[in-house]
Order: structure tokens, then sequence, then C-alpha cells
């Protein structure tokens, strides 16, 4: 009884875990489009391999010694004076350590390998997005093309794309799981990252950080699509009506839930900036640099 109990205590937390694992759970962040998204993936299966190693044994070993040394089992060895073994705290202190020496070096590695700031290498020129968290929704801002769109972001396969990102609300997270990395959004502060679509899709992005009432539909597209694609949806958000300057911002800024694709087919070139400096006097601060307390700029 005491061994049928043991084991029932083992296995509901595993199908409860198993449940949740299956349950409505896409898991984008297995299934990147992007080399930083491949590279993360690698690196949290390296990391679970390796906790396995500990893990895996432990579990059975538990089963295992539950198993034989249940009440009723009169032929498991009785030791009560037993209290060492050189070779078992060899075993269970040696290998911990170095799993643990291994994911250290690991970490330190893949931390500087995928920096956020850090560009991406490629052939081909790069292009900026401004990102902007709003209440609840998100503003692209293409700064060299003069136009703006909310809740849907474009990119062409291949073509490295320099965010830019801040909050003008409270703090948020800009995450493209299968493209990897999310970042925080932060106002008053400049974040950035870089990242790359290796193939063409529909992804989902989405608010990592809560926010507030409208945070669970604070959700947008990224088209990933061919170069001649990308000009044309470039050519369909100029034949927007919509302009975006200061005044109209105030508008789109205003707190709103479940927000539709939005095109605007000119946008203030100082919006971005203007978003930031609101809360510094005019300093725009790159989160990096005001970490070790300065400014990135000045205008």
């Amino acid at each position: 009884m005491l061994a049928k109990r043991t084991l029932r205590g083992c296995l509901i937390p595993v199908s409860i875990g198993l449940t949740a694992f299956l349950t409505g759970c896409q898991l984008e962040v297995l299934d990147p489009k992007g080399n930083v998204g491949v590279a993360e993936k690698s690196l949290i299966a390296t990391a679970t391999w390796t906790m396995l190693i500990v893990v895996i044994p432990v579990i059975l070993l538990t089963l295992l010694f539950a198993w034989r040394y249940r009440a009723s089992n009169r032929n498991a060895a009785y030791a009560p004076k037993w209290s060492h073994s050189t070779a078992i705290e060899v075993v269970v202190w040696t290998i911990p350590a170095l799993i643990i020496l291994f994911l250290g070096i690991l970490t330190w590695r893949t931390t500087h390998e995928l920096d956020p700031y850090k560009p991406l290498e490629s052939n081909v020129k790069p292009i900026d997005v401004e990102v902007v968290a709003l209440d609840w929704k998100w503003l692209f801002i293409y700064p060299d093309l003069g136009i703006a769109s909310v809740n849907q972001l474009a990119m062409p396969v291949g073509t490295p794309v320099n965010f830019h990102i801040t909050s003008d609300s409270v703090m948020n997270s800009f995450f493209i799981p299968q493209l990897g990395t999310q970042v925080y959004a932060m106002a008053g502060m400049q974040t950035r990252v870089h990242l790359i679509a290796d193939a063409q899709g529909d992804y989902a992005g989405v608010s990592a950080n809560f926010s507030g009432k409208g945070f669970s539909d604070m959700k947008f597209r990224t088209l990933a699509v061919s170069e001649a694609d990308f000009n044309g949806w470039v050519q369909k958000v100029k034949a927007s009506p919509d302009r975006l300057d200061m005044d109209r911002y105030g508008v789109v800024a205003k707190p709103s839930e479940k927000e539709p694709v939005r095109y605007f087919s000119s946008v203030d070139p100082k919006l971005f900036h203007n978003v930031i400096a609101k809360y510094n006097s005019g300093h725009v601060v790159d989160f990096r640099d005001a970490n070790c307390g300065t400014n990135a700029s000045k205008e």
C-alpha cells in the first residue's frame, strides 16, 4: 500500500504537467523561423537535456527505492547504522558540479552571442523599425519609409530588422516567439533588438509583460514576405488616407482593446523621439547606457 501511494504521488504531478503542456499550447518558441530563434531553441534543448542527466536518474531511483523498500518487502536489506558512502558522495557532488559548470559556460557564451543589442551579420542592408507599446496595441514606425502601422509588422525574408523599442504607457515586453528574444519596452527609454526571418510566414507577436485589462488581446501579426511582396505592402500602406502627426498620435495612443490593423501613409519623423523625450526633458535614453548612468543621445 505504501508503494502504491508513493507511486501515485509521483504520477499525479507528472500527469498534471503533461496536461498543461499539451493543452492549447502551440510551442512557437520550439518552431523558430529565424537564426536567432534557432540559436535559442538549441540553447533550450541543450540546457534541458543536460539537466535531465540528473533529473531522470533521480526520478527512476525514487520509484525504485519506493518499490524495493516498501513495508511488505521483507527481503530488503535493513541497515539502521549505515551513515556514509564515499562513492555515493563523490557521485552526488561531482556530477551536479560538472553540470553547473557546463551550464555556466554555456550561458556566458550564449548571452554574448545572442545579445539583442548586437547587430546581425548579413550582406543585406537592414531596415529600421521603431516600436511603441501603447494601451493595448503596438505601433510600428518605418522611419526610412515614412509610414506606420498598428498591430501589423511586415519584413522582407532574409533582411535583418533593427528594432528600436519604447513605451508610451506602463512597462511592456515586445516578443515574436518564432523569431526569438523578448525585449522590454519602457517609457522614457529606448531598448533594441535585431531579428531576421529566414522563411516566409505569418507569425504571432505578443505582449509578454502584463500591462492591464487589455493585455490578453495586445497582439500583432508579423508578415515575413518576399522583397516584392514587402514593396507591395509598403505601397498599400502609402495608399492609406490616414496620416500620423502628433495630434493624430494623441488619438491613436488612447487606451483601446482589440484594435484592428491600421495603416498611416505618412508619419511625423520625430514622433518616436518625442514619445521618449516627453518623459526625459529632451533626452533620449538608451536602456543599456542608462545602466551606466549616461544618456545615449541628446537632440
